[in-house]
This record gives C-alpha cells, structure tokens and sequence, in this order.
C-alpha cells in the first residue's frame, strides 16, 4: 500500500471529523491545524471552518463560513466579511483565551484576553494557567 496516499486519507479522515465535532470556537482553536486549507473554487456549506493565513499571535487563523458559497481566489476569508467570520477574536479583536501548549505559546505580562465573556490581563510572563486561577487580573 502506498503510504503517501494512506496518509492522504488519515488526513481527509481527521478533517471530516473535525468538521462534523462541532466543536465551540475556543476549542476548535485549539486544533486549528487539523482543519482543511481554504482553497479557491470550491463549494463551502454555512458553518464548515477552514484555515487561513495566520493570526497576530503568528498561529494559523480559523474562519467559519457565514453563507454557502463557491469560493473565488479574490474572495478570500480576511477579505469577505460577508462570506466568513474571524475565529478567536471577540467582535472587537480580543483574543479568545486558549489554553497554551507550553512556553512556546504561553501568555506575556500584560496580554488581554477575552475568557467566559470577561476581559483578563496577565500579570505574569510565561501565562500557561486559565484566567481565575493564577496570573490574571480582571481588566476593568
């Protein structure tokens, strides 16, 4: 068997599933590597996610598709509104609090996040705790 195209298929198979999970924003973020690609010219169902491109924390950017659609290569997800929103940002571009996979990624002093409808700054370098548990302060 050829192992490439095995592969091939493992990867679809991880896609399909996480596109059927239905998963909560902040959760799909957390596995944002495993969604497909958005690609142009291809027909896209309401509330399918793609990636595309990357955030301003340099990790791949979720979109989810608003409408159905046949998307076009000068339709693309930071460009149409109307066709996709912007995973892991608040509608006023605060970061969804994720919780990090080590120091890689880990929350800065003074970072503000957005966690269970409440806006947290970290207090301390390397932030790997959720906010209410330690190294946060509610930001007024």
């Amino acid at each position: 068997m050829n192992k490439i195209f095995l592969a091939q298929q493992m990867n679809r198979f991880v896609q399909m599933s996480v596109q059927s999970a239905n998963l909560t924003d902040e959760q799909a973020m957390q596995i944002a590597d495993l969604y497909p690609d958005w690609a142009a010219m291809k027909a896209y169902a309401a509330d399918e996610i793609v990636k595309f491109g990357v955030n301003a924390d340099g990790e791949t950017q979720l979109y989810k598709v608003i409408q159905a659609h046949t998307s076009q290569a000068d339709w693309t997800p930071d460009t149409a509104a109307s066709l996709y929103k912007k995973i892991g940002f608040t509608d006023d571009g605060v970061s969804i609090w994720t919780q990090p996979l080590g120091a890689t990624d880990a929350y800065m002093k003074g970072d503000v996040v957005s966690f269970e409808n409440q806006l947290w700054e970290s207090t301390v370098d390397n932030n790997v705790w959720q906010p209410g548990v330690y190294g946060w302060e509610v930001k007024a």
